[in-house]
């Protein structure tokens, strides 16, 4: 006999929802791909196509050294830990790769941690005291912005605010009421993703260093999108504005794009902010450990990096070649120079409509609307690897063509 509960309010309005998100065009299905993640992938029911949607801007995800690298950590190491870092989970890889971490940034140290959501989630529930003010911008990934509600919420006193996207004046005007506030007596914080990811934009690192350097700030940034790809060298945003990367405070960062594409986090900075999180963190203190396979690759996946600087020069190319393309097709692309080409389509079940058409092309791209972005800036957001050859980007601009005259 069944046990389902017909009048459970919970399913009828999960239904309701669902059916809405059908009815409207917006509902997101799960594509399974069946093999490694590169330039071409093998999409189950589509067979090989394009791949522009993936985070894998250096072609790193499928490189035969970070594989085999991969899988000499799992021979030598195991699964897993079995355990959290400070009873009996750490093994000699994780020093290894937050040795080379470090040393990627310009910083003290480093620690790794099972995604860049848990490295966000760490960083003030744990670094931040009452009286102290986390100050975002507006367009910071979900993962700051979640991490700051929940430093708000469990340590009562530490204020939050939001100033407007890449808005100086706007910044001030909040850094100058917080001078005017009694009960913002502690440490500033100024929080900003270094590459926005659905407006393919960067922060201004050099004015935001200056202004916490005003205030006595400290600059924490998410680089997510940019580690890999900015800076001749790949080092992230930071390079790309031409500041040492101990001119910012702590980084973020993932190990699930540009760097091995497998997963996993990190943050990097002084050696006392490090030592305080090992101490203090909840993900540090109740969380497994890195993979040891991850780790291995990941830590490969930077060497390369550091000892193939050509490798971001071929993505700056191809991002340049596609960015050309997909102008003299006749779409609006948002300005960048990261690897993120943003095509404003504005209507989310257009968006959505355009990537599958698509995809049934042979391209793979993923269309973004609401509330991923903002109503009426719903886009095709098109991101550029190294691992593309000019005959894969000459398909993706052919198959825009298509588009153009159907749309």
């Amino acid at each position: 006999m069944s046990t389902i509960d017909t009048n459970d309010l919970f399913a009828d309005r999960t239904r309701s929802v669902l059916a809405d998100l059908e009815t409207s065009g917006q509902l997101k299905r799960l594509q399974t791909i069946e093999g490694p993640m590169d330039a071409m992938v093998r999409l189950q029911g589509h067979g090989e196509v394009v791949c522009l949607c993936s985070n894998n801007y250096l072609g790193l995800a499928n490189h035969p050294d970070v594989v085999e690298a991969g899988i000499d950590g799992l021979r030598r190491y195991g699964a897993g830990t079995a355990s959290v870092r400070f009873i009996c989970g750490t093994f000699d890889c994780h020093h290894r790769l937050e040795a080379r971490i470090a040393a990627l940034h310009g910083m003290e140290a480093s620690y790794t941690f099972t995604s860049c959501w848990n490295a966000n989630e760490a960083i003030f529930a744990t670094l931040c005291e009452p009286g102290d003010l986390i100050i975002s911008d507006a367009l910071n990934h979900a993962s700051i912005i979640d991490g700051v509600r929940l430093a708000s919420v469990i340590k009562k006193g530490v204020h939050k605010t939001v100033y407007r996207h890449n808005d100086f004046d706007h910044l001030r005007e909040r850094l100058e009421a917080a001078k005017a506030n009694p009960e913002v007596n502690g440490q500033i914080w100024l929080v900003t993703d270094g590459v926005f990811s659905m407006e393919g934009d960067i922060a201004d690192l050099p004015t935001l260093r200056a202004i916490c350097d005003e205030y006595d700030a400290k600059l924490i940034v998410d680089d997510s999108h940019g580690t890999g790809v900015m800076g001749k060298t790949g080092r992230g945003t930071h390079e790309h504005w031409g500041i040492p990367g101990d001119r910012i405070d702590l980084f973020t960062s993932t190990l699930g794009k540009a760097l091995g594409g497998g997963a996993g986090g990190y943050m990097a900075g002084s050696r006392e902010m490090i030592d305080l999180m090992i101490q203090r963190g909840r993900p540090t203190l109740f969380s497994n450990a890195l993979p040891a396979t991850v780790a291995c690759s990941a830590d490969k996946a930077i060497e390369i990096l550091m000892t193939e600087p050509e490798r971001v020069a071929r993505l700056r190319d191809n991002v340049a070649y596609a960015r050309d393309g997909i102008r003299r097709v006749g779409f609006d692309v948002l300005e960048s120079p990261t690897a993120i080409l943003p095509i404003i389509v504005h209507d989310t079940a257009k968006a959505i409509a355009m990537s599958k058409r698509l995809l049934e092309l042979g391209v793979f791209v993923i269309g973004f609307g609401y509330p991923v972005v903002p109503e009426g800036e719903a886009r095709l957001r098109c991101q550029i690897s190294a691992a593309h050859e000019t005959s894969h980007l000459d398909t993706f601009i052919e198959k825009l063509e298509v588009l153009k005259a159907e749309f």
